[in-house]
């Protein structure tokens, strides 16, 4: 825990003096991964700690990038109230979701996932009036916060701001999952059979985790429809879908922080290897094959391994001299 906490300190200390010296194109790669961040950090409460593996997370973030984007194209509400509309909407609608796809387990909850991000996307592509169909929304503008509060308009701003966002959420969940709503979690991840004999309303709590995980998920689409500027119909696509559940795996799902170290470790080799070559994806789908086979535990569980080998070494060490 010692580690966890001073690896935490450390990066974020890191990541807070970031605007202080990189250039503007660094800053704009650092946002979309504390933004893509949040995104597998919300996947990883059903994936990590629920044992509910979802092929159509997409739908979260491209419903939240739409919403956020159509109210500030339309109204005049300040950024973080704008945010804060979408991630909530987001989760209202998930709790629909929840409910049918809780109604299956195993493959079958995956499969229905991936129908009703398909459906969305369906939905997105067809519904122009308001989606701007195969268009997308162009030209999403970064409103002011409230009380003329202009700062999140600028790079830095909108960087801190989008941080803020990821600190918070990282929190929410640390409390949740250990919470004795986490254990129950954990519970149905371990043998739900016996978490319902104990007299546990499993599906009620599958409904709970898939309505927090999707509201964080279109916290974090909300975020990006004003990084970037737009939403489109590629924010629902199950290609997404499973790029967010790899970023989970390479990180170390069932912990939080491991699922923000795989969306950067995602992110950053995208970028270097797309850079040489248009078959990136053929790469990086070795090296995760790799992750799979020799380090199924993650990015996040090599590092906590390496602490504790360093722990034992110096208790030994020390018990020598």
């Amino acid at each position: 825990m010692r580690l966890s906490l001073l690896l935490g300190l450390t990066g974020l200390g890191l990541m807070i003096a970031a605007p202080l010296g990189l250039p503007p194109f660094a800053m704009t790669l650092l946002t979309e991964l504390v933004i893509l961040g949040l995104f597998a950090m919300s996947l990883d409460l059903m994936v990590g700690y629920t044992r509910l593996v979802s092929f159509g997370h997409a739908a979260a973030y491209g419903l939240g990038a739409y919403a956020s984007g159509y109210l500030l194209l339309n109204t005049q509400t300040p950024l973080p109230f704008v945010v804060i509309l979408a991630a909530l909407l987001t989760g209202v609608i998930a709790l629909g979701v929840g409910w049918v796809c809780t109604q299956a387990t195993g493959v079958s909850f995956s499969m229905l996932t991936l129908a009703f991000a398909q459906l969305l996307y369906a939905i997105a592509f067809k519904w122009t009036s308001v989606t701007g169909g195969s268009d997308g929304l162009a030209g999403i503008p970064r409103r002011p916060g409230p009380l003329g509060l202009t700062a999140l308009t600028t790079k830095a701003g909108f960087y801190y701001f989008a941080l803020g966002c990821l600190v918070i959420a990282f929190l929410f969940c640390k409390v949740l999952v250990s919470s004795p709503f986490g254990a129950v979690l954990r519970g149905i991840r371990e043998n739900e059979a016996k978490t319902l004999a104990l007299g546990y309303n499993t599906r009620l709590y599958k409904i709970a985790v898939v309505a927090i995980s999707y509201a964080l998920g279109g916290l974090a689409g909300a975020l990006y429809a004003p990084f970037a500027g737009f939403a489109n119909t590629e924010l629902l696509f199950w290609l997404f879908s499973g790029q967010v559940l790899i970023m989970v795996i390479v990180g170390g799902s069932g912990t939080l922080i491991g699922p923000i170290l795989g969306a950067a470790f995602f992110m950053m080799l995208e970028h270097q290897l797309s850079s040489y070559t248009e078959a990136w994806a053929l790469f990086f789908g070795l090296v995760f094959i790799a992750f799979v086979l020799f380090a199924p535990e993650g990015i996040w569980g090599l590092i906590s391994r390496w602490g504790r080998r360093g722990a034992v070494a110096e208790v030994k060490g020390g018990q020598h001299g």
